[in-house]
């Protein structure tokens, strides 16, 4: 074997150990779920992000180790590339070996060779049609046996080792959901099936089974989260089955899924067939493979910068003092640059920042908060900058940019979908919006806070508004465990001297927190602050923190459920046949 062929080898091997134990750590929620040892949990999604870095600076080691010629000899990759792509014949997961080829060979060459000769700048290997040892989805089939007893065995099918509060309760609601679903004169076809994903989808308490009902040419997503009462037995929440209710669920502002993948690209292909408007790479990185999602991401920006013509723009909306932001009007994301100064009253330092946006990632974003992707030395067509926007960055980011043959290389940036600010969404919001936004922004606070998160600045404009009318928090330079800042009422005035001093008559340490400030910083439209205490007053007294982090303290994880709470089942009216069901079950207990 020749020198190319052995590098390729030690590359693939890294990558190889990397997806082994992704798998294991993934394949582990499922014993997490059922002694539903939530911190483990967190323990295991920590690891699991962190753990592709760590494998591919063992990689980079390696091959500098082995083959020291590989950082002087720049005409050597294009042949390692070459063996690789021939290690990648039969491979089950080709296309995220091919991104851990690109993070190792970056890490050794220089900027120059990032293109399709030396890195996978374009898949060489295809994963159409891709199949393991493992079906990646189960079918069952109502018309031979009953839609129950097919939801039964698909609920059997994934072998959960504790016991069901009421199975047969469940399988009535669940199969109960899915005919109020079909019009009233429905007719199942001869092909009528139900699929199911080989792997239940892990976050946070839950395990989503996730499938399809297929009917002829019609295809149905649904999915079933499986949750765990106070005595560890199993119940199946609700079934699922609006398009919209199933991309919240699968959003950018959740934590990444456990997911027990042997061919990771058919689970992305099952999941786009249920969500055909969400992006690969998003699929990607919602199944934890961040890295694959990132490159994808990266492809797609360049795809469209090639078939588009506008420019970038400095980003509508009041002006950030740690980021500057830009957008890409016929993109839906925002890019974020770290300035080189923040003016008071912000103290905090890039690094700081940085430390922020990670502790992000690491963190059960709840829903609440927007995912990011990092990215440094990004190479952008310097033509397609706008005059203003390209000003600005000269001004006040210029040590994080180079100018490079016709292109703008920005050293280190953050991007993050685009969303309406809340304070414009406001604005510009008729009476009923205006209401649903407030009460969305006061739900927003309480879901962070139960996951242990304060946003530090809770400015309007820090947060968002998603295309499904969902308030979501994503400027991070302040943001903070809960746990770390003191929640205080402001002590009494002692005399009418203190009360119209313009500074505070008490002392305020650099983490104390005044809640029943909060409405009138907050909102200085009076009918907009009335509305936010009428839905959320209790967020505006130190009690409520103070019981927060008690809380958290103890152990107490909140419930945070990605749907709306009318939709489960126990908040639903017992249907007759139900009522029957727990009759039969009652006498046979007696």
């Amino acid at each position: 074997m020749d020198t190319t062929h052995d590098i390729a080898q030690t590359i693939l091997a890294g990558f190889d150990k990397h997806y082994r134990l992704f798998r294991e750590i993934s394949a582990g929620a499922r014993d997490i779920f059922e002694r539903a040892d939530w911190a483990a949990g967190h323990a295991a999604q920590k690891s699991r992000i962190q753990m592709y870095d760590q494998r591919v600076s063992e990689g980079v080691t390696a091959v500098l180790t082995r083959f020291p010629e590989a950082e002087h000899d720049d005409t050597l990759w294009p042949r390692i590339k070459l063996a690789y792509i021939g290690l990648l014949y039969n491979h089950l997961q080709p296309e995220l070996a091919e991104t851990f080829y690109n993070s190792v060979a970056c890490q050794v060459l220089h900027r120059k060779y990032y293109h399709n000769d030396y890195i996978f700048w374009r898949p060489a290997a295809s994963t159409e049609f891709l199949e393991g040892d493992e079906p990646i989805y189960r079918c069952y089939y109502p018309s031979a046996r009953g839609l129950r007893r097919a939801l039964l065995e698909m609920i059997a099918d994934f072998g959960l080792k504790n016991r069901f509060e009421h199975l047969r309760r469940d399988v009535l609601r669940l199969a109960r959901a899915l005919r109020a679903h079909f019009p009233d004169t429905w007719q199942p076809t001869a092909s009528f099936q139900v699929q199911a994903l080989g792997s239940l989808c892990y976050r946070n308490k839950a395990a989503y089974i996730v499938g399809r009902v297929i009917d002829g040419g019609r295809e149905y997503p649904f999915v079933a989260p499986i949750l765990q009462n106070s005595r560890g037995e199993l119940y199946i929440d609700t079934l699922l089955l609006s398009p919209e209710h199933i991309a919240i669920l699968f959003s950018f502002t959740r934590a990444y899924f456990m997911v027990n993948m042997e061919v990771p690209s058919a689970y992305v292909t099952f999941l786009r067939s249920l969500m055909p408007n969400k992006p690969k790479w998003e699929i990607y990185t919602l199944l934890g493979l961040q890295k694959q999602g990132k490159t994808m991401f990266y492809r797609d920006l360049f795809h469209h910068l090639q078939h588009s013509s506008d420019k970038f723009v400095v980003a509508p909306g009041v002006k950030g003092l740690v980021m500057l932001v830009f957008t890409l009007p016929s993109f839906p994301y925002v890019f974020k640059v770290i300035r080189d100064f923040f003016p008071p009253p912000k103290d905090v330092s890039r690094e700081t920042v940085k430390e922020k946006y990670l502790l992000v990632k690491y963190h059960d974003r709840v829903g609440r908060m927007a995912d990011t992707l990092e990215y440094s030395y990004v190479a952008l067509p310097l033509d397609r900058f706008s005059p203003e926007l390209l000003e600005e960055l000269k001004i006040h980011a210029a040590s994080g940019i180079e100018f490079e043959d016709g292109r703008l290389v920005i050293k280190h940036m953050y991007i993050e979908r685009r969303m309406t600010p809340l304070n414009i969404y406001l604005d510009k919001a008729d009476e009923a919006r205006k209401r649903h936004a407030v009460r969305e922004y006061g739900e927003a606070i309480r879901d962070l806070a139960g996951a242990n998160i304060f946003p530090g600045d809770m400015l309007l404009k820090n947060f968002g508004v998603t295309r499904h009318g969902r308030v979501v928090f994503y400027d991070y330079d302040e943001i903070g465990y809960l746990t770390e800042y003191h929640f205080r009422r402001i002590p009494q005035a002692r005399t009418l001297d203190d009360e119209m001093a313009s500074e505070p008559w008490y002392a305020v340490g650099p983490k104390d927190v005044f809640p029943e400030e909060l409405p009138t910083f907050l909102f200085s439209n009076r009918s907009t602050r009335e509305l936010f205490l009428r839905y959320h007053g209790d967020l505006a007294r130190a009690e409520f923190w103070i019981e927060k982090q008690r809380q958290i303290r103890a152990g107490i994880q909140q419930d945070v459920f990605p749907y709306p709470e009318s939709l489960r089942f126990c908040k639903q009216a017992p249907h007759a046949d139900e009522r029957r069901q727990t009759r039969l079950s009652l006498a046979k207990a007696g």
